[in-house]
Parts: structure tokens; sequence; C-alpha cells
């Protein structure tokens, strides 16, 4: 998603700046593809200078910033970027991730719905969304949210594990392990999944079946799974 969003931006900047900002700019690119996120910020800040009504310049500094985990940072670029293009839905999206890491649901959840309304088939945004209603123990948006993103998406396995989680909170234990196995199914190595649906099924008093689920996850590489399999399954 991230790199098709800069590639947009690229054009959007290619098409607006001077030639000279369109080098820095470019050069940015190549540095943020190639991780070099310091790097990227230096030229999208010269790219700046020389023009600072460049949106995708601010963008892009954003998303390398947020690579870095400097997200006050990148919030203050996404906003700047969306006072030139109030309608950027991305920045939006992209604000909205930042404020959830820093544990801004309420902001986060703010910014994903701007960009549900810019853009109501914006899966990714339903999706994070939903995580963010979750963390606030609402687990009854988040679920609607998980729905609609699977509506748009069928085959989106995170969000029907998502979905399962919040189910599972819910005490709707047998409705969290559907969405489990349907996420196994779309990714037979999904140990999160498998681990999850394990816990589930030990709430029902399914230890078997969780022990079954377990050792496929420690076999995947959870600890944590492992740990159970040795101390509750024979």
């Amino acid at each position: 998603m991230k790199k098709i969003l800069f590639t947009l931006a690229l054009f959007v900047s290619f098409s607006s700046f001077g030639q000279t900002s369109a080098q820095y700019f470019k050069s940015g690119f190549d540095k943020f593809e190639a991780k070099d996120y310091y790097g990227a910020i230096a030229d999208f800040t010269k790219a700046i200078e020389l023009n600072p009504n460049g949106s995708g310049s601010y963008y892009n500094r954003g998303l390398s910033k947020s690579n870095l985990k400097d997200y006050y940072g990148a919030i203050a670029d996404y906003s700047k970027a969306l006072e030139l293009v109030p309608n950027y839905a991305e920045a939006y999206y992209n604000r909205g991730i930042s404020k959830r890491k820093l544990k801004d649901y309420y902001g986060a959840i703010a910014d994903y719905t701007k960009t549900i309304e810019l853009d109501p088939n914006y899966v990714s945004a339903y999706y994070n969304r939903g995580i963010s209603k979750s963390n606030l123990n609402d687990h009854n948006g988040a679920i609607a949210d998980y729905s609609k993103a699977l509506e748009l998406d069928p085959n989106y396995r995170i969000a029907y594990y998502g979905r399962g989680v919040s189910k599972d909170d819910l005490k709707d234990y047998y409705g969290a392990i559907s969405d489990y196995t349907k996420a196994i199914e779309l990714d037979p190595n999904y140990r999160s999944a498998y681990k999850s649906r394990g816990i589930t099924k030990e709430k029902l008093g399914d230890l078997n079946g969780a022990c079954a689920d377990w050792k496929k996850a420690a076999r995947l590489g959870d600890a944590n799974a492992a740990k159970w399999v040795a101390n509750q399954c024979n």
C-alpha cells in the first residue's frame, strides 16, 4: 500500500515542482525505497525548502519519519500536507496510523473516519478503525468495521483474526473460533490464529482441541504456545 501511495505522490510532485525540487524528491524517493529514511528525510526537506507548497514532499517525509518511529514528526508532516490538500485521503489514513501508535485512539478513529468519507472503499481504514475501537473496548464497533473490511475484501485474513479477537472479548466463543478458522484457511501458517483459537477452545472446555492448536502454533515458532503444550497437553 505505501509503495503505491508513494509512487502516486512522486507523480504529483514531478508534475508540480520545478526541476531542482523534483530532483531532490526523486532522490528522497530512491532513498526511501532503499530504507535510508534519514537520507530520504533530508532530501524531502530540501524539496520543501525549494517548493513549500509541495504536499507530496510533506506526506512522504511523514512516511519516512513514521518508519523511524517519529510519530509526532510524522503527524506534523501529514497535517501540513492536509493544509495544502484537504482531501488527501492517504494523509488522513497515515496520520491515523501514527496517532494509533501514540495510543491516541480517538484521534486515530477521527482520521480513519475522514479517510472513509473521502474513499468509502478504503479497506485498511475500516480495519485500522476497528483496531482503535477495540483498543477502546468498543468491540461491537470494531466487529462492524472488520465486517465492512471483509465485505470489501473477503480474503483479508487479518480482519477475520481481529474480528475473532473482538468476538472473544464479547464471550462469543463459537463466533471467535469461526473467524480464527477462516483466517487459518486463508493462511495455514497463521500462528497467532492457531494460538488464539486454542485459547478460546480452552475457555469452552475443549482442552484436546486447544492442545492441537497450540501444538501447531508451537511448530510455527510460538514460544508461549510451546509452554502451554508442555504444561497442559499430553
